[in-house]
C-alpha cells in the first residue's frame, strides 16, 4: 500500500504518537484538505471517530482563515490533554500576530462565519500570542 497522495503535501510532521499529534502545512490551499484528512485520520485512530467530522470541519476552517490572512507555514496540533480525558484540544497557528475577529456577516456573504462556527460548536476556545504569529484553540468534548 503507496503513502496516500495528500500525505506528500505536508511540510512536516513533528509528533503523531501518544496524546499529542502535530504537522505543519505550506500556505497553500491544498492544506485545507490535507488538514481536514490527517485530523479524522488521527481521531480514527485514538477511537475518536464520533469527533472526527466536526474537529475537521473546524480545523478546515481555522486554516482557511489562516491562508487568507497569512503567508507562512500553518500548525495543526491535536492534544488529550493528561488529567482531562473529556477534552480533545485542537490549536491552529499561523505566523500572523493578529488575533482573528469575530465578523456579522450578511446572509448574502460567502465567507466570516468560521469563527462563529468555532464559537457556538466548541466546549470553549480563543486565541494566545506565539513567538511568531499566534494560536487559535478550542476543545471539543470527548464522548464518554
Amino acid at each position: 500500500m503507496g503513502v496516500p497522495r495528500w500525505a506528500w503535501e505536508v511540510i512536516g510532521v513533528i509528533d503523531t504518537e501518544g496524546d499529542c499529534a502535530e504537522w505543519t502545512f505550506p500556505a497553500d490551499p491544498g492544506a485545507v484538505r490535507t488538514a481536514r484528512a490527517v485530523v479524522r485520520g488521527k481521531l480514527r485512530g485514538w477511537g475518536l471517530d464520533s469527533l472526527g467530522d466536526l474537529a475537521a470541519l473546524l480545523v478546515s476552517e481555522l486554516v482557511t482563515n489562516a491562508l487568507r490572512h497569512a503567508t507562512g507555514p500553518i500548525g495543526v496540533r491535536l492534544v488529550r490533554p493528561a488529567g482531562l480525558p473529556g477534552v480533545l484540544l485542537v490549536e491552529v497557528s499561523d505566523p500572523l500576530p493578529d488575533p482573528p475577529r469575530e465578523r456579522a456577516p450578511q446572509l448574502e456573504d460567502e465567507s466570516g462565519r468560521g469563527l462563529q462556527l468555532v464559537a457556538s460548536s466548541s466546549r470553549r476556545w480563543g486565541t494566545r500570542p506565539g513567538e511568531a504569529g499566534k494560536t487559535v484553540w478550542f476543545e471539543l468534548a470527548v464522548p464518554g
